[in-house]
């Protein structure tokens, strides 16, 4: 992890604003200068062309070009040639799926966690590049081979955590109640919940929270504390990762 870049988003659209609006100069400042193109991949979303066209427009917008790995006849090399990847977000089921379907699993490993390539991922794409999909929110509306995901850090992630509404009468299992109980399986990591309008910096191994809201961390048998932007969690990154590049 010593050369690994990410930037893990929890959404794509805050209230009020567009598509990235909210993170734009984070986006800017991550990928700098030396990175021209970005390899898109929109295979969270069913209507990948559409999709495409939404994500070109905003980095074009940035500055930056973007090629969607939809339109390539050959995604594996499309991953080997990339200078920066960005995953969107969309169902994280149909994503995983999408990313074992065409083998790119171990590629897109290799190229951040060993070549150092700039990874962002948004929602979805913030979900598969964690250890596992288990605290997605998303159905399962199709079967991936594993809930395994990328595996670029050693702990899972909940985008979009929404804490409880006491004014609702709502009864149904907070995000919070849902978490506990992956936690009550044995071995289970860490689960770094992200509010709307949060996003997580990884530089080899310094992880810090940043964006306008705040996170929550839950620790297995632990209570679960609260965390603002700014928070250094390089703690997070030193556990032994318990996927084998």
């Amino acid at each position: 992890g010593g050369s690994r870049r990410l930037l893990l988003i929890s959404n794509s659209t805050l209230h009020g604003g567009g598509y990235l609006g909210h993170c734009q100069q984070h986006i800017q400042s991550f990928l700098g200068q030396k990175v021209k193109r970005v390899l898109f991949i929109p295979y969270a979303l069913h209507d990948r062309d559409a999709y495409a066209r939404t994500a070109r427009e905003k980095f074009e917008s940035l500055g930056y070009g973007l090629d969607s790995i939809h339109e390539s006849c050959d995604p594996v090399e499309a991953v080997r040639k990339s200078e920066a990847i960005f995953i969107g977000g969309g169902n994280t089921f149909r994503l995983l799926k999408a990313l074992y379907d065409n083998s790119l699993i171990h590629e897109i490993r290799k190229r951040v966690l060993e070549d150092g390539i700039p990874y962002m991922g948004s929602s979805a794409g913030t979900n598969v590049a964690t250890i596992s999909i288990n605290t997605t929110n998303d159905m399962p509306i199709v079967y991936p081979p594993s809930l395994q995901a990328l595996g670029l850090v050693p702990f899972n992630i909940n985008p979009h955590y929404l804490d409880p509404d006491v004014k609702r009468t709502h009864m149904g299992e907070t995000r919070e109640e849902r978490i506990r109980q992956y936690h009550e399986e044995p071995n289970t990591p860490p689960v770094l919940g992200l509010r709307e309008g949060t996003m997580l910096l990884v530089e080899g191994d310094k992880a810090t929270l940043q964006g306008v809201t705040g996170a929550r961390l839950f620790l297995r048998g632990k209570k679960p504390t609260e965390h603002e932007p700014g928070t250094d969690f390089s703690f997070l990154l030193t556990d032994s990762n318990p996927l084998n590049p």
